[in-house]
């Protein structure tokens, strides 16, 4: 929840960058952000009734369905696609759940439970891999640094470090539903 909250905020500040494709991109990863927090809060600490669950699927159903236009642009855009799928699909899993949001375990249905689980945890260890030190200088250990003049806001690592951690909360998300 900490996790995607801060990639959230991130995603905010990213929204002030020079480069329009990433200023639009971070709406939407900031959106998910905080969607995924939300959703993941504790039952003890909210346990929204079932109309609430209704709002945040039609809330990323609309994300998604923005974000499936923009695709056409990228293959970049197709992750997020996926990514507004799984909130649809697990805000779905909470209205039809017996007990709501407390009655984790046992919601949705395990084929397309299963799928999302093995597309997250493949993007996670994709992301991870994509973060290893590449410019690193032989027998040094040292990684060959980044432009200083890079602003926060335009970080790419940075970016590819929210996604992993927004994509490391769906897969605990999806294995509580």
């Amino acid at each position: 929840m900490a996790l995607c909250a801060g990639s959230g905020a991130y995603c905010l500040l990213r929204m002030r960058s020079g480069v329009e494709e990433q200023r639009r991109t971070a709406g939407g990863e900031a959106l998910m952000g905080f969607g995924m927090a939300v959703m993941a809060l504790p039952a003890a600490v909210l346990d929204p009734p079932r109309g609430v669950w209704l709002g945040y699927a039609a809330v990323f159903a609309a994300a998604g369905l923005r974000v499936a236009w923009a695709a056409r642009r990228g293959p970049h855009h197709l992750h997020h696609v996926v990514g507004a799928l799984a909130m649809v699909y697990m805000s779905a899993a909470m209205v039809a759940a017996p007990g709501g949001h407390g009655a984790h375990g046992g919601a949705g249905v395990p084929v397309v439970t299963g799928a999302l689980l093995l597309y997250f945890a493949g993007h996670v260890l994709l992301s991870g891999a994509r973060l290893a030190p590449v410019g690193a200088v032989a027998g040094t250990g040292d990684v060959v640094s980044v432009s200083g003049a890079t602003a926060l806001a335009d970080r790419p690592e940075l970016a590819l470090v929210c996604r992993l951690a927004m994509s490391m909360g769906m897969l605990a998300m999806l294995l509580a539903l």
